[in-house]
């Protein structure tokens, strides 16, 4: 499942990426060649217009003349007076007959263009003039830019026909788009590649969020598991009991169901936590609460022959907007963890201090501690040290919830080892 939606994303982020990108590739190039056109255009005029200045000026156009101007330029001219060709142009058509046939497809090109008056001359106020027109070569079926220049003189009509091929302009822009589409395969890969690490980086926190779960539950059924299985075993033998007294096995039933409400309330609050764990702060007197703490086990120290001691400042603190039946849970877990993994004779110092709009919240005793290695996990759900396996009634939920309560009052937990032995959980709250 993971795979094909790793997969599917990155064919989506990748399609609409390169869609973007090609549709912008089209417009540049749309852009870009339609201004290569028009300069070549423009710059095919002005070359014309030069052209026809200088033809009004020479009274004899000479065959040196056409030859040069053919030779400075892609230009190919020819000349027809009163539509009779110049020898130039005859010698033209017995050199190369293509160019010949061009021209007269220039000039049909003319003659279908432009609209003509009854001497079948363009109507022009002026002696002189020129158009210009494209138009492509049914023989060849190549484009060409073609131009007529006219020039009346006197009771004679003077056409030059010019015209150039665009090929080379068509090359130009046939570059650029091979160009733009090795870009672009390029990029569309580069951005392939790139969607696929980052939406795997994206789906990274969803596919442990979706382990953790899978963990949790499967941890959950486990522990769920034992205690249902010892009440059902329990109450089988008070059904078949017929000499025994059956309390023994009542008892049993009566504790196996309060370690499993313990369970599943942890496990409701966890699951709270996961949405967002509801939260009612208001002004609250850490060390009054954690002087309360204190006295709640203060019993159960003395059972286990632990030494329970409390440490506050002297100055008087500010309030702390928290939850104060929260902040009791965190309390009460750190207590009840210490006084689980403390032995006999031991030592557990609560304390509280103040320092830069932060409260430090501190549970240390002089237990089994707690390796390296476990530090790293000890708060994750389920997660219990190897030294704990057997200890009942700790399901590895407890630091766990600890967290996310620190968490949601915008505070942090942390553990580490104490001096000279033992451990240390650490709680800061900001101050508002």
């Amino acid at each position: 499942m993971y795979k094909k939606v790793h997969l599917q994303l990155t064919l989506l982020f990748t399609g609409i990426a390169a869609a973007i990108m090609i549709i912008m590739s089209l417009c540049y190039l749309y852009v870009s060649e339609s201004g290569l056109y028009r300069n070549q255009y423009n710059s095919f005029k002005n070359d014309m217009n030069t052209i026809a200045t200088n033809l009004e000026q020479m009274s004899v156009i000479s065959m040196q003349w056409l030859s040069k101007m053919e030779a400075q330029g892609s230009y190919t001219f020819f000349v027809l007076d009163n539509g009779a060709p110049f020898l130039y142009n005859q010698l033209t058509k017995a050199a190369d007959s293509q160019k010949y046939i061009i021209m007269e497809e220039c000039l049909d090109a003319y003659y279908n263009t432009f609209s003509f008056s009854e001497a079948g001359v363009i109507a022009s106020p002026f002696l002189s003039y020129h158009v210009e027109y494209q138009f492509i070569s049914p023989s060849t079926k190549e484009k060409y830019f073609g131009s007529v220049i006219s020039i009346e003189k006197g009771n004679s009509l003077l056409q030059i026909i010019v015209f150039s091929p665009m090929k080379f302009l068509e090359k130009q822009i046939s570059g650029q788009r091979y160009r733009f589409i090795l870009i672009d395969l390029t990029a569309i890969l580069l951005l392939a590649v790139f969607s696929w690490f980052f939406t795997g980086k994206l789906l990274h926190p969803i596919l442990e969020s979706q382990q953790r779960q899978a963990r949790f539950i499967s941890s959950a059924s486990h522990e769920l598991r034992t205690p249902l299985a010892i009440i059902m075993s329990s109450l089988d033998c008070c059904q078949n009991s017929k000499t025994e007294n059956p309390q023994r096995f009542l008892k049993t039933i009566r504790q196996e169901s309060v370690r499993m409400s313990s369970l599943i309330n942890d496990m409701l609050v966890l699951s709270e936590s996961d949405q967002h764990l509801p939260v009612r702060k208001k002004p609250v007197e850490l060390d009054t609460l954690l002087i309360n703490s204190y006295e709640a086990f203060e019993y159960l120290a003395k059972e286990k022959e632990i030494a329970l001691s409390v440490n506050l400042p002297e100055d008087m603190l500010p309030p702390c907007s928290c939850d104060p039946d929260r902040i009791s849970q965190v309390i009460s877990i750190l207590i009840h963890n210490a006084i689980s993994y403390t032995p006999k004779m031991g030592k557990i110092d609560l304390s509280l201090s103040y320092d830069k709009k932060c409260f430090f919240l501190s549970v240390k005793d002089n237990g089994i501690g707690i390796s390296d290695e476990d530090k790293k996990k000890i708060f994750d759900r389920f997660y219990r040290a190897e030294k704990a396996r057997n200890t009942k009634g700790h399901f590895g939920l407890g630091l766990s919830i600890a967290y996310e309560i620190a968490a949601s009052h915008n505070g942090s937990i942390s553990v580490k080892d104490a001096f000279p032995k033992g451990t240390e959980f650490v709680v800061v709250l900001p101050e508002e």
